[in-house]
């Protein structure tokens, strides 16, 4: 029987020839990721296991965006924690805005050539699936066995079953990976990954950019996916080529390896998708959206605010103006984002929009600061979950969707399609 690309994986990392689903196996780490909100706490950990120094200052990455810049007294004394923590163990990745780069940290490692194929990354935050677009094995964990992984540079973790989503046919005008992804969500509901490594693949996937690989894997977890992963291709090295010279072991599944589920999903007739309050898998097409009249509109996040998010969005902006019963807020993902935008035109397009532009951070999609909901009010949003408060009020509603949806929604006062908007 042979084995997928999270099996390879792991199997290397934990220095035997192959794994099955359900062993349990203690696994080299090459990356530990923490940020502003879960570091303390690590560090916290670390302190008390008796730990003097991380396992390897250029494996363990430390950035500040959650409540960067800081949005309040407490969270600069819990940036200044992270930042310190840096400094003494001379961590070679730290990054916090005003301090060179800097960015929401599932957009700024991809960014900053730090995701290997083949590598098993860990994070101090849910969506560190999204690494896995580029074929690496990455999930999230607790601030307490992010301590452990700082300080000894391993794991132990239990083996997933795989569960294969291949997409074939031709992507709609105007669907992107936002909505391939809702509508898998849609299909398998927010308990249908639930541990399992979620292997995204066929014609459609070969076809989408890296960043709309990014943002599927992103979301993996919103299915409860121990992991997302699309095997590394020729995209993938091309997307490398000028981030990083480290070499890299990438791994495809073989034919022969066991899936615990298959699913096939063809794109043709897939439109753009919305994601009702009050979970990610609440799915339906744009078009039963309609009536929903709306207060705001965010464009960013780890999910969807990179350049290629921001020219989708900006595309449909040009020459229109936000509808006045609207607030339009967008915040490119990372600071090379910002100014990529800039030097494009993109953000004078949202501001002669109506829009403000904020700078790298998370902000608004975890309900941090920086453009948060009052009771009874609406949204649409390009981030990755619309819990009840995750934005604010426990009282407003968050609806999801891709940058394009979100644009024509913010020029309309209600949720639309792109078409309606762009004749």
């Amino acid at each position: 029987m042979g084995l997928t690309i999270t099996e390879k994986i792991l199997a290397r990392a934990a220095g035997r020839e192959s794994v099955e689903p359900g062993d349990i196996v203690r696994v080299k780490v090459d990356l530990v990721m923490a940020h502003d909100v879960t570091l303390p706490l690590s560090i916290l950990e670390f302190r008390r296991m008796g730990a003097i120094r991380v396992f390897d200052p250029q494996k363990v990455v430390a950035v500040c965006d959650h409540f960067a810049p800081a949005a309040s007294v407490k969270a600069a004394g819990q940036i200044k924690t992270v930042r310190d923590f840096a400094r003494e163990q001379g961590l070679a990745h730290y990054y916090e805005p005003g301090c060179g780069q800097s960015g929401v940290c599932h957009a700024l490692l991809p960014e900053r050539g730090l995701i290997l194929p083949g590598a098993v990354v860990l994070g101090a935050d849910s969506h560190t699936t999204t690494y896995g677009a580029l074929g690496a094995f990455a999930t999230g964990m607790g601030s307490a066995d992010i301590a452990a992984a700082m300080a000894l540079g391993e794991t132990w973790l239990k083996v997933p079953e795989s569960m294969r989503f291949h997409y074939s046919g031709q992507l709609p005008k105007w669907v992107t990976g936002k909505d391939l992804i809702l509508h898998t969500l849609g299909k398998v509901g927010a308990a249908g990954a639930i541990y399992k490594a979620t292997e995204f693949c066929g014609p459609a996937i070969e076809g989408l950019s890296m960043s709309a690989r990014l943002t599927m894997c992103n979301m993996a977890v919103e299915a409860g996916a121990k992991n997302g992963i699309i095997a590394a291709d020729d995209q993938t090295a091309r997307y490398l080529q000028n981030k990083t010279s480290s070499l890299y072991q990438a791994f495809t599944s073989d034919p022969d390896a066991n899936y615990e589920s298959a699913y096939e999903i063809v794109c043709d007739d897939i439109g753009p998708q919305v994601a009702f309050p009050f979970s990610p898998d609440n799915v339906r097409p744009v078009e039963e959206a309609a009536d929903v009249a709306i207060d705001a509109v965010f464009i960013g996040s780890c999910t969807n605010g990179r350049v290629e998010d921001l020219r989708l969005a900006a595309g449909i902006l040009e020459g229109r103006r936000v509808a006045a019963s609207v607030r339009l807020n967008v915040i490119p993902a990372t600071q090379e984002t910002y100014l990529q935008a800039l030097r494009e035109g993109l953000l004078e397009t949202f501001v002669e929009a109506g829009g403000s532009i904020g700078p790298p951070t998370c902000g608004p999609c975890f309900g941090g600061h920086m453009g948060l909901l009052a009771a009874g009010e609406r949204a649409v949003s390009t981030s990755n979950r619309n819990f009840v408060g995750r934005m604010g009020h426990p009282e407003s509603e968050v609806y999801l969707a891709s940058p394009a949806v979100a644009a024509a929604s913010a020029v309309a006062g209600r949720i639309a399609h792109p078409e309606e908007v762009v004749r």
